[in-house]
């Protein structure tokens, strides 16, 4: 194989590994790449391939998605390996047949591939909304702003960074291993997504800050309990944070004027008089709500 092609074969064999253990929409994965690579080899090692790191991986293994979700991407591996080839692949249907006998559960696993060669790995709930929340799952502004933060680590290094609405815990988890803060505080106000929260923290290697066990070279994690409505002056004067971010929490008008207060007391908690830096992250669904947003701010800080 010519090292162009072999690039190329890496590159994909990359892509889907990243996309699976992630459990992204079947549809962002570069299937036509893979149909025309097929055609062009007689053989079927890039299936073999792409089928350790996906379904096999040791990450996976250990830490597996939806089982409907696994069935339904060999399903499709498995349409992309008849369209070329005649003969079948019993790794795809032994692979297949065991999703089939799997029971199905309410939770299950994404893992995000890191810059250093680790990972982080959450569970999450196999619905959109669950238990009355959305904040059982990862949403893309929670993806990008830790895609943000790890290019950008200075922002946190030896900080404390205080995080609302912290949902699932990628953009801490993230930021807790790639960019060395001081101190971590997740927080959410739903007792069933603190619930995960704690989970996928300890599930990542790291100690929440009663743990008397801790690795000193960690930063000190808190989980903390936070409702942007009735928290005080008071009460928040207590995290003291050097950074403040949040993801995906621009979801309606009542949220914002709730985050805007928050941030407002935030800015007056602080023992050195600083306001913190705010960093926050959402994706434009509508763009009324963003002018609200900045709307809101402006009246808060006039």
């Amino acid at each position: 194989m010519a090292p162009e092609e072999n690039a190329g074969t890496e590159l994909l064999q990359q892509s889907f590994e990243r996309r699976f253990l992630a459990a992204r929409a079947l549809r962002s994965f570069p299937w036509q790449s893979l149909e025309a690579k097929l055609r062009d080899s007689s053989d079927s090692e890039l299936l073999r391939d792409i089928l350790q790191k996906t379904v096999k991986h040791p990450v996976c293994v250990r830490h597996p998605p939806s089982i409907k979700y696994a069935r339904c991407f060999l399903s499709e591996l498995i349409k992309k390996h008849e369209a070329v080839h005649t003969e079948p692949l019993d790794e795809l249907y032994e692979a297949l047949a065991e999703t089939l006998m799997a029971k199905e559960s309410t939770q299950g696993h994404r893992s995000y591939l890191l810059p250093s060669g680790s990972s982080v790995t959450l569970s999450e709930s196999t619905a959109i909304i669950s238990h009355g929340t959305t904040g059982l799952v990862t949403w893309d502004a929670a993806l990008y702003l830790a895609e943000w933060a790890i290019e950008n680590p200075a922002a946190f290094t030896n900080r404390t960074v205080l995080e609302l609405g912290s949902g699932a815990g990628l953009t801490g988890l993230a930021i807790c291993k790639m960019c060395h803060p001081r101190a971590y505080i997740f927080s959410d106000c739903h007792s069933r997504v603190l619930e995960q929260l704690r989970g996928n923290v300890l599930l990542n290697g790291l100690s929440l800050e009663a743990d008397i066990t801790a690795n000193l070279d960690s930063p000190r994690v808190t989980v903390a309990q936070l409702d942007w409505d009735i928290a005080t002056v008071h009460q928040l004067s207590a995290f003291q944070p050097d950074v403040v971010i949040a993801a995906d929490v621009l979801y309606c008008p009542e949220a914002i004027v709730s985050l805007v207060g928050v941030l407002r007391r935030l800015a007056a908690c602080r023992e050195d008089q600083q306001a913190p830096e705010v960093y926050v992250a959402f994706t434009i669904r509508n763009p009324e709500t963003c002018q609200l947003f900045t709307t809101e701010l402006g009246r808060q800080w006039k």
